[in-house]
């Protein structure tokens, strides 16, 4: 619109057009400058609560979709110009399916239409910094879980053999000073490595419960303030200091989708 000219005509319908023509170009600079201002609100926020993450501001759903960058979280408002949000996030999702998105709108109504392109969650305008730090704290722990899904296999190596095992065969890993015994649904492994290291590679859905002991959550099946209970029917330590920490993961872990051990 900011390249329509008006002819100058003492007509009124002209003069009609005109005033029209202008109003117009009001109204889409009134919405330019509060997208740019929400646009530096989420990256400013997005920063405070994760200084280390990489973040790129787009004007249009067609900027974004150009460039093409593998993304973890995304923000879209719904009510952009040109391509709307949720056209951009369906067709974000044909080129990556495992991208967080989180939708940033005025009007509830359009939420519903949101969770049609699998839609993490939304925010209202205006944006509030402490609804926006819960739920950019969830997507943070979504992509984590994410990716640790797709990388569901840990490579062992031993004096006699070097394999993969599945995550979800994991019941807990146990302490040995330089060694490791890792507890499977099938045997006990021993080899060297980190703790440390273990808890790095397995991700968000394996607890360090205590200083000698990693434990699977998929399989607990109950807990007290000193001890967990397995799947299997062994009991591992708990260290106390860490229960209400550990009761916060456990909850996180459930409420995202995680199975209880039976």
């Amino acid at each position: 619109m900011a390249k329509i000219k008006s002819n100058v005509s003492s007509s009124r319908a002209d003069k009609q057009s005109k005033t029209t023509i202008k109003s117009l170009h009001k109204r889409e600079k009134g919405a330019g400058n509060a997208e740019k201002v929400i646009r530096e609100q989420i990256k400013k926020l997005t920063v405070k609560y994760e200084p280390d993450c990489n973040v790129i501001a787009y004007e249009t759903g067609e900027e974004l979709l150009a460039e093409g960058k593998k993304l973890d979280v995304v923000f879209l408002d719904i009510q952009m110009v040109g391509m709307n949000g949720i056209d951009t996030a369906r067709a974000l999702r044909e080129k990556q399916e495992d991208m967080v998105v989180i939708f940033i709108t005025g009007v509830k109504e359009y939420v519903f239409e949101a969770f049609d392109v699998s839609a993490f969650h939304y925010l209202l305008k205006p944006v509030e910094e402490k609804k926006f730090s819960e739920v950019f704290e969830r997507a943070k722990k979504e992509v984590e879980k994410r990716t640790t899904q797709g990388q569901k296999n840990i490579f062992i190596k031993t004096r006699n053999r070097s394999f993969t095992i599945n995550h979800d065969n994991i019941l807990y890993i146990e302490n040995r000073g330089k060694k490791v015994e890792i507890h499977t649904s099938n045997e006990i492994i021993d080899t060297y490595a980190s703790m440390n290291d273990l808890e790095k590679q397995l991700g968000g859905n394996f607890y360090r419960c205590h200083r000698g002991y990693l434990v699977n959550m998929a399989h607990i099946a109950e807990y007290e303030n000193d001890s967990i209970s397995l799947s299997n029917g062994e009991n591992i330590f708990m260290a106390k200091e860490r229960y209400n920490e550990f009761v916060k993961e456990y909850m996180r872990y459930l409420r995202n989708g995680g199975t209880a051990g039976v």
